[in-house]
């Protein structure tokens, strides 16, 4: 592949310390390893800046703008590449040749889609998780900052020569999912005209559950018990919508991984016997956490993972009192099944509401992996909204959100993206 402008501008301030050295106005054993060539931070000042005086300096017992006055002379003798070079401080500026810039034009033109791509990552297998929203109805705004910024993240890793897996975690086990089928089921017998009551505990409002009872409602039977099918056909309905309202922002993944399958299939109990089998387990007592206790303390005995061992503040629970596995052991699981897949490298993106998760999650994927296995973590703050002048806060339980698909239509996707991308995550 051919080098970039700023890979030829390096070479350019490499020629030059060679003459430099050549000339013994510079020692042979010099450490370049920490100097980097890039853009100006203000381009009144160039198109391209170095750090050599900084990171020599040291080396040669010399102030940086000395180091620059002796070193910008060489490049303007040496240089193919850049004009214009002045020293700056500790910095030497400098600018493009427009031949230069040309030239790029013509590779630029020449390569097409394939212009920057490279060899960084060397096949390694990387998965990156995004999205992962509960398949409780249609994605809202706010889900599209992760879903955006994890495609960008997922498409330059790609281009970096990393193997990527983009996956979707469907989070299709729990209260949440439970009181999603208990809405269906109620929608669909209403719909047949049965007398049904009051609203289930738990009701989801929004207008797509009625859309979605209607689905429901062609395909089963009257002799079909609906208790049993509402749930699923929820799931896969919501999943869908989701499925295309991604698609209209350009976004598309390889693998959807079911929680209800992991632990239908005891990947649960299979990672807690790894952490048991290396004594990463125990039964004990938290102390009460100072001030809002979070959802999985309770005063009494719990199956715990000695989270405290690899960094994490406190051990984190693994079962309720009622018996169930907790979230985190969920995710527990599916991080092992995703290092059992080949994926060492694992990035998650997760939502703000999540940052409290990161060292437990951590920790156990250090645990279980025994240190060969690594994850990050990108956390996506809010998005917010404005209506009429006034915040407005979105809930699917209440059924008032602007959803994801909304937005696209309104603006078109890349212009969601281009929002989406010019922040910080």
């Amino acid at each position: 592949m051919p080098k970039d402008l700023y890979q030829l501008a390096r070479d350019d301030l490499d020629r030059a310390i060679d003459l430099g050295v050549e000339r013994k106005v510079l020692p042979s054993d010099l450490d370049r390893s920490k100097i980097v060539v890039g853009p100006t931070r203000d381009p009144k000042h160039g198109d391209v800046a170095n750090n050599a005086p900084f990171i020599l300096a040291p080396q040669l017992h010399r102030k940086p703008n000395e180091i620059a006055e002796l070193l910008a002379p060489l490049i303007v003798e040496t240089a193919s590449i850049v004009d214009d070079i002045k020293p700056a401080g500790g910095f030497i500026n400098a600018s493009f040749r427009i031949e230069s810039l040309r030239e790029e034009l013509r590779t630029i033109l020449r390569a097409g889609l394939s212009y920057g791509d490279c060899d960084l990552g060397r096949g390694e297998p990387v998965n990156v998780e995004y999205v992962s929203a509960n398949p409780t109805g249609p994605l809202h705004v706010g889900h599209g900052r992760g879903a955006v910024f994890g495609d960008a993240l997922a498409n330059l890793l790609a281009k970096s020569g990393f193997q990527v897996t983009r996956e979707y975690y469907i989070n299709d086990a729990g209260a949440q999912i439970e009181a999603l089928g208990r809405t269906n089921e109620y929608n669909v017998r209403k719909l047949r005209g049965e007398k049904v009551g009051d609203p289930p505990e738990g009701y989801y409002p929004g207008e797509y559950m009625q859309e979605v009872a209607a689905v429901t409602a062609s395909q089963t039977h009257l002799l079909i018990d609906i208790s049993k099918v509402a749930r699923d056909i929820a799931v896969d309905e919501n999943l869908k919508t989701i499925q295309s309202d991604l698609a209209a922002l350009g976004i598309s993944f390889d693998a959807f991984t079911s929680e209800r399958t992991l632990v239908v299939a005891g990947k649960i109990d299979e990672a807690v016997r790894v952490l048991e089998s290396r004594d990463l387990v125990y039964t004990g007592t938290l102390e009460r956490p100072k001030g809002k206790p979070p959802e999985d303390w309770e005063p009494r005995p719990q199956l715990l993972f000695r989270a405290t061992r690899f960094g994490d503040e406190v051990d984190r629970p693994l079962k309720k009192s009622d018996g169930s596995w907790t979230y985190f052991a969920s995710d527990i699981a599916y991080h092992l099944d995703k290092y059992s897949r080949g994926f060492a490298r694992m990035i998650d993106v997760w939502g703000a509401d999540h940052g409290g998760y990161v060292k437990r999650v951590q920790a156990a994927v250090t645990a279980l992996t025994e240190g060969k296995g690594a994850l990050e973590v990108k956390v996506c703050q809010l998005v917010h909204l404005l209506k009429g002048g006034q915040p407005y806060k979105m809930s699917k339980r209440a059924g008032n959100f602007v959803t994801l698909r909304e937005v696209v239509d309104e603006v078109g996707k890349d212009v969601v993206r281009f929002i989406m991308l010019t922040r910080k995550n």
